[in-house]
């Protein structure tokens, strides 16, 4: 229910509960010749599009997707408690801006979660999970035996996977800044030493370190309600 008021535009609560929203429209930033589809309340942007190839624009891509629902520096405060949330982009028809109650605000991001055990990608027609067809258009996975993904980038060699994977330790620099091929004390270059791969091999070796089998307990979730950070300036 709230994700379909939300894509058809209207508000959430308030008093403008099931009316449409107030917009800040400029005439002259109004887009026309683009190439976007719109029905049923939802648009598709075809403007712009990446090739298969092409990793760092589909890295940008996947940046984009996974981020934040709205940029608090273009969330203001406006006469009447408001707040006025600054668009990115004017939209095709001019709209720059979007005027919303903060409760109506809420209701709107609470409609981004999806409910539990949803399914986030559907597929139809000859796709689809139960179609008769679908062994037919899908292609079958090579059985190339078990594949493991490199540590090193001398690894590659030993571990055969596939060229196209990166090692481990090119993925923790580059997601979290942890260089793990280069020595803290010495600065020279690490090797392997030990590997467990089974939880009984893996509590041998985290006992003959020092280290319990188990990580420690996750803290517990917080309660009560959480506070929503919003700009008042």
């Amino acid at each position: 229910m709230t994700a379909g008021a939300a894509a058809s535009g209207l508000g959430l609560a308030g008093e403008r509960a099931g009316k449409p929203l107030l917009r800040v429209v400029d005439p002259g930033k109004a887009r026309i010749a683009e190439r976007v589809g719109e029905g049923l309340g939802v648009n598709v942007h075809a403007e712009v599009a990446v090739p298969a190839r092409d990793r760092a624009r589909l890295e940008r891509l996947c940046r984009y997707v996974c981020r934040p629902p709205i940029a608090q520096e273009r969330l203001v405060e406006v006469a009447g408690g408001n707040l006025r949330y600054l668009l990115k982009k004017p939209w095709s028809d001019g709209t720059v801006a979007l005027v919303l109650e903060p409760l109506d605000l809420c209701t709107r991001i609470a409609a981004l979660i999806p409910p539990p055990r949803f399914h986030m990608v559907r597929y139809h027609g000859v796709l689809s999970s139960h179609a008769k067809l679908r062994p037919e258009v899908v292609p079958k996975p090579e059985d190339k035996g078990p594949k493991q993904l490199a540590l090193f980038e001398h690894d590659r060699t030993v571990l055969a996977p596939e060229p196209r994977k990166k090692p481990w330790a090119w993925l923790l620099r580059h997601v979290f800044q942890l260089d793990v091929v280069t020595c803290v004390r010495c600065g020279g270059a690490t090797r392997l030493l030990e590997a467990a791969t089974t939880p009984e091999a893996i509590a041998k070796l985290l006992a003959k370190h020092g280290l319990g089998p188990r990580p420690p307990p996750p803290r517990p979730a917080p309660t009560g309600q959480l506070r929503l950070a919003l700009s008042t300036a």
